[in-house]
């Protein structure tokens, strides 16, 4: 979502020159704006030691197990949030941070967001920086990098001619496997919603045409997402609907339509402020087919909630950032709400299956 909110807005002109984020020697700032509100429980403004963010071991040898595939995230804005928060911070680079921070937790693959207008064209030396296997191994500790990119409902008024060339030279490139985040955003409004309308639709129309796989957004504009989907989008494309916390009605609706529609499941599913999530879990539980769904941070927001139960030595400040690491977490979580016989192993094995559906990515 870059959350629903936007929540890290980070300073386009630094973000431009790909040394900022792959060179040590150069630094940088951002600024947030946290409005995001899915979790209302009071924080100390006491922020977690660097440590902390490693995480302790898993207590389920049989989670721990299961790799992870996280199908959502934002890289730019969680190394920067590490670097706003902890400004002697140990890693200097986006690679030094999944090298270490990932180091010995299973991860095997990522799949990362770029949904801003304009497109932040330093996309390209990530992507470069993981095109062969040696890469990968050097600079990103053996995981694999991927990404989508579109533009969010919130930059929608931005998005021109100019931002879709962009996008579609990012279409072709080896590591792309979708188009996205994209779609609709009536809880804030920060475009119009007849202009977000309007481009969600020219980017569908791109992305079917060019069978990408659709990361779509969606956010209190139930009718009007699934009148444009359904108008727009083939029943068997993939798509996967990130970060789900709507009506548990208006995603059975989108799954008894798409054939390969998946329900994105973040740490939010957490929170006592969402229900949602959670219900839609319970009710693919019992379908014949079982959970469709994938897991997801969109770090750096939404922390899993449950995860503080594993790291009682914090308890009453809350860690600044998510990242990939901790999608063992939501895959438990969401194991409970499933119910017998779903365990978190089975949750991720689940939804590493349905990832390799949708984007190819195993």
């Amino acid at each position: 979502m870059l959350s629903s909110t936007r929540s890290y807005v980070i300073r386009t002109s630094q973000l431009l020159r790909a040394s900022v984020l792959l060179h040590s020697h150069i630094h940088f700032t951002t600024t947030t704006h946290r409005t995001m509100g899915k979790n209302n429980k009071k924080k100390s403004n006491i922020i977690p030691a660097e440590t902390y963010l490693r995480l302790p071991p898993l207590a389920d040898a049989s989670l721990a197990d299961q790799p992870i595939i996280d199908t959502h995230t934002h890289l730019v804005s969680t190394f920067s949030t590490y670097r706003s928060k902890y400004k002697n911070g140990t890693l200097y680079t986006i690679h030094d941070f999944v090298r270490e921070m990932y180091h010995n937790r299973n991860v095997r693959a990522i799949v990362d967001v770029w949904c801003e207008a304009p497109v932040l064209m330093v996309w390209k030396e990530l992507a470069d920086s993981a095109l062969t296997a040696e890469d990968r191994e050097q600079k990103w500790g053996g995981i694999d990098y991927w990404f989508v990119m579109g533009v969010h409902p919130h930059d929608a008024k931005s998005y021109n001619n100019a931002v879709e060339a962009s996008i579609l030279e990012a279409m072709a490139h080896p590591r792309c496997v979708g188009w996205g985040e994209m779609g609709l955003d009536y809880h804030y409004d920060n475009s119009p919603r007849a202009i977000q309308q309007e481009v969600f639709i020219r980017q569908l129309n791109h992305a079917v045409r060019l069978g990408k796989p659709l990361t779509i957004h969606t956010r209190e504009a139930e009718a009007d997402t699934e009148r444009i989907l359904m108008e727009h989008v083939p029943v068997d494309h993939k798509i996967h609907i990130h970060c789900f916390t709507d009506s548990p009605e208006f995603a059975q609706r989108l799954l008894q339509h798409f054939c390969n529609l998946y329900i994105g499941i973040t740490g939010v599913i957490t929170y006592s402020t969402n229900l949602n999530t959670s219900d839609i879990v319970s009710q693919m539980a019992m379908s014949d087919g079982g959970p469709r769904i994938l897991l997801e941070t969109d770090a750096p927001f939404m922390v899993p909630s449950n995860l503080y139960n594993s790291i009682p030595e914090i308890k009453g400040s809350r860690l600044p950032l998510c990242h990939t690491a901790m999608i063992p977490w939501v895959a438990e979580y969401t194991a409970g709400k499933a119910g017998h016989p779903w365990s978190g192993a089975d949750i991720m094995k689940r939804a590493n299956e349905n990832a390799k559906t949708v984007y190819g990515v195993q």
